[in-house]
């Protein structure tokens, strides 16, 4: 398994890290996912570890906590400094109105919460799930910055952050000497590619690793949609589970792009998952792809992206079959490229 650098910091992260969103099921949303269990969750995890995967990510609000309780007991009596976990807070966890948010009561709370179910003493990557807009930046960071002194949390990351969210933290990070958020755990997928626009240019000049959530766009690039078939009705866009919707799909550039992956698959000899996320792989910024499964067959389908690379030219012509129009201001800096250089992809 290849380990990267996690953005500016000193940890090395493998470039798949496995997902346990589909653990517990305690929701009807997060039923779609999946509900893995103690003694499932285990096999998962110990597969995952025998082909160097030691990057488990969860969060507080999956089945309102009992993911992260299933996870907790998926890894008991594991060696704790051989894992790196990650977990997340900010959405909203109970019905009280300081229930939500990045203020420091909430964080304080679900932190405390979020240890106990993991059955940890200090979480490895910890996430803001959202920007909060109510409570000041500086309140976050200042309450960030006392679980990484208190040895509670070892990292701090972002997740689903603009821009200009994910700037302004970082520039009052560096203004006070706090920790900053080494990594952004975004969306980010052949189906979808708007990180490119923004965000990633900014990771480049700020070093913010990308930790890249849905890589296979809720499944729709796992390999069973295909042109002018009916959609699969036993995955999670059908069962109202995806957290990719609808519209945010362009059905007309989604199909060219699978009819590519379809030919590269081919060629390669690979599925078409695996094509996919080896395209993520060789993308700049991206330090870990977070897979998820329902079960062994599925996780040991994506351990096969990995080990090998997509050439040059597949890479393009994948490319060339999911570029959408950017949004303004995007396409009018694209008309002066020696001003504003892309990132550089090949």
């Amino acid at each position: 398994m290849e380990y990267r650098q996690l953005g500016a910091s000193g940890l090395q992260v493998p470039v798949l890290s496995f997902g346990t969103a589909t653990f517990g099921g305690g929701t009807e949303f997060f039923k779609a996912w999946g509900s893995t269990q103690a003694e499932e969750a285990k096999r998962l995890i110990g597969i995952c570890m025998d082909a160097g995967i030691n990057f488990f990510d969860t969060a507080d609000i999956y089945s309102d906590g009992l993911a992260e309780e299933v996870l907790g007991k998926a890894i008991a009596g594991l060696q704790r400094d051989k894992l790196i976990l990650s977990t997340k807070s900010t959405f909203t966890f109970g019905e009280a109105p300081n229930n939500q948010g990045s203020s420091r009561f909430h964080i304080l709370r679900q932190i405390e919460g979020s240890l106990k179910r993991l059955g940890t003493d200090y979480i490895d990557v910890y996430h803001m799930h959202g920007f909060d807009g109510n409570t000041p930046v500086e309140e976050t960071l200042h309450t960030l910055e006392h679980l990484v002194q208190s040895g509670k949390v070892r990292y701090i990351a972002a997740s689903n952050f603009s821009g200009w969210h994910l700037m302004k933290s970082l520039g009052i990070s560096e203004k006070y000497g706090w920790s900053r958020y080494v990594a952004h755990q975004v969306y980010y997928s052949l189906a979808n590619r708007e990180y490119e626009w923004e965000l990633m240019p900014l990771a480049l000049d700020q070093q913010v690793g990308g930790i890249i959530w849905s890589p296979l766009a809720a499944g729709r690039l796992g390999g069973k949609y295909r042109r002018n078939q009916p959609l699969p009705q036993e995955g999670r866009v059908a069962q109202g589970g995806s957290p990719v919707p609808d519209m945010a799909v362009k059905e007309d550039v989604f199909y060219n792009t699978i009819d590519t992956l379809d030919e590269v698959a081919n060629e390669t000899g690979k599925t078409i998952a695996q094509v996919a996320l080896n395209w993520l792989l060789q993308r700049p910024t991206v330090s870990s792809i977070i897979i998820g499964a329902r079960n062994e067959e599925q996780l040991k389908q994506n351990l096969g992206a990995v080990g090998w690379q997509l050439t040059a030219d597949q890479v393009k012509r994948l490319d060339a079959a999911s570029e959408v129009p950017p949004i303004y201001p995007y396409w009018h800096q694209r008309q002066n490229l020696t001003l504003n250089p892309p990132p550089k992809f090949y």
